[in-house]
């Protein structure tokens, strides 16, 4: 039986294909149009896993949505008439849209797989609509390792729900509570991203990244006037500071008054007083993420806890979260927003919809490393850099290894693209610039001449599975990089001590650890553990600069620039290798250094692309 699931029409729309429940094929449409966050229905996604598993669209059993449009357009209609006369403009814009395309979705989704079926023709198939939050649970759930779990769900909203607690059962998910829009703790956040000139569903990672920076001085004032937090971690947001309701801001003027300040322009330089709001919403989002796990680790009784949602891509409340020991074991999906919608969907369809038992394997997860996109053989990698005109070497696999590995230990900067590309947001050494963790400078270097990103953004740390625990104060594994855990102190430089605190981008290059290319001024890294199993050649090589440096960590950040999607065909990997100061681009067995390239070649990614 073959399902393909689907998530398109807000962002980050995705499909992903199962077969007999076992997943084939995932990928982000993003990935193909090179439209950050695309929005737009898979077409080339849906088309890629097709000719994945080699089969037709008639040879789908049912196509999945990973949401109800009818019901998310009751409550955007509902919530117009609440908050009515105000949003009033708003309202005129987006009825419209809807009572166009939006509510007759079932036409678009058998237009769109018609137009990505080969050869094109009329697609009949059978649709199914599946619930937000079921989609996000069902993807935290039925890949993850654990028999029965809990399920906590959390991000902006679905249909009405932005927090959700469930259990899951072998096959079942059943679930218990709800929090409703307009009282989220993604929109929160969401908020204080636009407020600090960052982009909503894009930029919250930033001030995660930015927050270690500052100092949570604004965290009282959040929870006296922003929200209400119960004992049992449920919450109501006090809408007088929030226009998200009725118009295309998320904050009013009230808000600016509260922290006395208007919202930071993008790109402006950074204040202090912006650190430390972003320390204070970060902490307030830990605080509640924990207090959730608590009222769920109390009334579920369960001893593992699976997480989706785009909340759960924080990783620094994942750290919190996990040493609190409130879960034996915590799996969180690594597509947890809305394209891992699209696997849940079809996963929930399965199970529930058809009755299929679940198959599960307690030592490894179902994603398998997430590594579900394209590939490329070193055939068609050799014919497309021809194509290009780049100049290139062909090794053996070893010694393609072994050369990386050399280059890297003399502080060269790599981009490394190698079998099927990751589904979800982290490069997790399929697409993924690399570089040398014991570098100073390293950090510095990536950000400003290879990503032209902020200075403050942090890398994370690869490293071998078997040595986390001897740099890292983690237990148990984290694959996907959505765990953040303390550099182990015997690898600290500048020692730490009880209840110190540094703040300012001041801090930034200072040599705090052995490895301080993936070193956050608090001591943190986010960290990936790397499993032979799942991914043998980025496992070999780390191993390679392991055994020529004495350290088995690689730096590993995302290929691509700001503004551009992580990097998918060789094309894409050599414009960004050309465009960058990258200094060596691995792609399959062959290697490419920029020394050796036509400088005709060259490109300026920084003239050529809207950076955002």
């Amino acid at each position: 039986m073959y399902l393909l699931g689907i998530s398109a029409w807000y962002h980050d729309s995705a499909a992903v294909l199962l077969k007999d429940g076992l997943i084939l094929a995932a990928a982000q449409e993003e990935r193909f149009t090179r439209i950050k966050h695309d929005p737009s229905f898979p077409t080339n996604a849906v088309a890629f896993c097709l000719t994945q598993a080699g089969i037709s669209a008639d040879e789908l059993e049912a196509v999945v949505f990973y949401e109800k449009p009818r019901k998310k357009f009751k409550r955007i209609w509902n919530t117009f008439r609440d908050f009515a006369p105000r949003g009033c403009t708003a309202f005129m814009e987006a009825i419209p849209l809807w009572l166009g395309d939006k509510i007759h979705q079932e036409e678009k989704i058998r237009e769109g797989i018609s137009l990505s079926s080969q050869p094109q023709s009329p697609w009949r198939g059978t649709v199914l609509f599946s619930e937000h939050h079921l989609s996000h649970a069902a993807s935290a759930f039925y890949p993850s390792p654990f028999k029965d779990a809990a399920i906590l769900t959390i991000d902006g909203v679905g249909e009405w729900a932005t927090t959700s607690i469930a259990v899951g059962k072998e096959s079942r998910i059943d679930f218990q509570k709800e929090i409703h829009f307009p009282h989220s703790l993604g929109l929160l956040y969401a908020a204080f991203t636009t407020y600090l000139g960052f982009k909503v569903n894009s930029g919250e990672y930033k001030v995660m990244g930015l927050a270690p920076y500052g100092r949570p001085t604004y965290a009282e004032k959040i929870f006296e006037s922003l929200i209400n937090l119960n004992d049992d971690g449920s919450f109501t947001l006090n809408l007088e500071y929030f226009d998200f309701c009725t118009g295309k801001s998320m904050t009013n003027r009230a808000f600016d008054e509260l922290f006395e300040g208007q919202p930071r322009k993008s790109e402006s330089a950074l204040s202090q007083r912006d650190m430390d709001i972003a320390s204070s919403i970060q902490k307030v989002t830990e605080d509640i993420v924990c207090r959730i796990g608590r009222h769920v680790a109390e009334t579920t009784g369960e001893g593992n806890l699976a997480l989706a949602g785009g909340v759960a891509l924080n990783c620094v409340a994942n750290g919190v979260l996990s040493r609190s020991k409130l879960f034996q074991n915590i799996w969180i999906q690594p597509a947890a927003g809305d394209a891992g919608g699209a696997l849940g969907a079809a996963m929930a369809a399965y199970h529930l919809h058809f009755g299929k038992p679940r198959e599960i394997t307690e030592k490894m997860d179902a994603m398998g490393g997430s590594y579900l996109g394209p590939s490329f053989s070193n055939s068609e990698i050799e014919a497309e850099l021809t194509k290009l005109g780049a100049q290139w070497i062909s090794l053996t696999e070893d010694k393609m290894l072994g050369k990386t590995a050399e280059l890297l230990a003399k502080g060269k900067a790599v981009g490394w693209s190698q079998g099927r590309m990751e589904f979800g947001p982290r490069s997790l050494g399929g697409r993924s610039i690399l570089a040398d963790p014991r570098s100073p400078s390293m950090q510095k270097q990536l950000n400003l001449k290879v990503k032209y990103r902020e200075s403050f953004r942090p890398f994370a740390p690869s490293v071998l599975n078997e040595h986390a625990n001897r740099w890292f104060d983690v237990e148990g594994d984290s694959p996907y990089m959505l765990f953040v855990a303390q550099v182990a102190e015997q690898h600290h430089k500048i020692r730490k001590h009880d209840g110190e605190t540094e703040s300012g981008l001041s801090a930034l290059y200072a040599e705090r650890t052995s490895v301080p290319a993936v070193t956050h001024v608090d001591y943190s890294a986010r960290i990936q553990t790397v499993h032979k199993e799942t991914n043998p050649t980025f496992y070999s090589l780390i191993e390679k600069f392991y055994q020529a440096t004495g350290c088995p960590i690689l730096v590993n950040t995302s290929f691509n620039i700001r503004g551009e999607p992580i990097v998918c065909s060789t094309e894409e990997a050599f414009n960004c290798f050309m465009g960058t100061d990258l200094d060596v681009l691995v792609v399959g067995n062959c290697l490419l250094l920029k020394d050796d390239q036509d400088e005709s070649l060259l490109t300026d990614y920084r003239h050529r692309h809207q950076l955002d």
